[in-house]
């Protein structure tokens, strides 16, 4: 199924690296040949005034802490320039929502679109629950572009790696990436392990003579730990073969497990190396 309706999510503040991502978040829209919505939230926050105190005045209501909002116009301001810019078909939908309800709503709405173009924070915790609550609860693939590196990201995905475990969040994902797979110049299958064993051989070239069906020339390949983090390797992997996109299954662990120990969907989240596609 091609990928013709995309959800874009914009939190925050639209600093140089926001507008950056949100430009090229759009030109990849405008690749897939699909309309896209922005949904810009403005965010309750707090903003402490500066004030004199004054003996002979009443300064109370003066010192407590004023509710203001982050700039989300400014977001669809960015947003809309992109658009016309790329001439995309586009909708923009403004909401004002307090911090705790961003995340839920953001993946209520992004049921009704095939994907969700996330931009990412890097080490960024409000980044982070919004992204976890995309994939556990919006049903559809999400595709993250780390406003860090967002400069230097391609618009088109020649050079694509899936990350494959055989579980079946990375079998969700692999069907989900089947339209930029069809498109990709290069397609590798990564199997991270310090133990190749007969199994992972045998489902590694079984996950390539399926995509084969599919019209997808895919080689496969293992990949050692050798005392890192699987979360590492990938990032390692994706910087020396020049990837543009890494494809994965989010969360094979439990999601508490990751939290307190650490996981590679979790290392992912937090930095991603390059635009990531990720499904559960």
């Amino acid at each position: 199924m091609a990928i013709k309706d995309i959800f874009l999510p914009l939190v925050g503040e639209p600093d140089a690296a926001a507008v950056a991502a949100i430009d090229k978040c759009v030109a990849v829209a405008g690749d897939f040949g699909a309309r896209i919505t922005a949904m810009a939230v403005e965010e309750d926050v707090l903003v402490r005034p500066q004030v004199v105190i004054s003996d002979d005045l009443d300064n109370t209501a003066a010192v407590e802490a004023v509710r203001s909002v982050t700039d989300a116009r400014g977001l669809l301001k960015a947003f809309d320039a992109a658009a016309t810019r790329f001439g995309l078909r586009n909708e923009q939908k403004l909401s004002r929502l307090a911090a705790s309800d961003i995340p839920r709503n953001l993946a209520v709405a992004a049921r009704l679109y095939d994907l969700s173009l996330v931009p990412v924070k890097t080490d960024d915790d409000r980044s982070e629950r919004i992204v976890e609550r995309l994939i556990f609860e919006s049903g559809r693939p999400i595709l993250m572009c780390p406003e860090e590196l967002a400069g230097e990201l391609p618009v088109a995905f020649d050079e694509v790696v899936i990350a494959w475990d055989h579980t079946a969040p990375a079998a969700r994902a692999v069907a989900d990436a089947r339209p930029i797979l069809q498109s990709a110049a290069s397609v590798r299958i990564i199997t991270v392990t310090d133990n190749k064993t007969a199994a992972q051989l045998e489902s590694g070239a079984a996950l390539a003579g399926h995509l084969a069906e599919h019209g997808i020339k895919a080689r496969f390949e293992t990949v050692g730990i050798d005392g890192s983090s699987v979360g590492k390797v990938f990032e390692a992997y994706v910087k020396a073969n020049t990837i543009d996109l890494l494809i994965m299954g989010a969360y094979r662990h439990s999601r508490l497990n990751e939290m307190v120990w650490g996981g590679a969907t979790k290392t992912v989240i937090t930095r991603p190396p390059c635009w990531v596609m990720m499904s559960r």
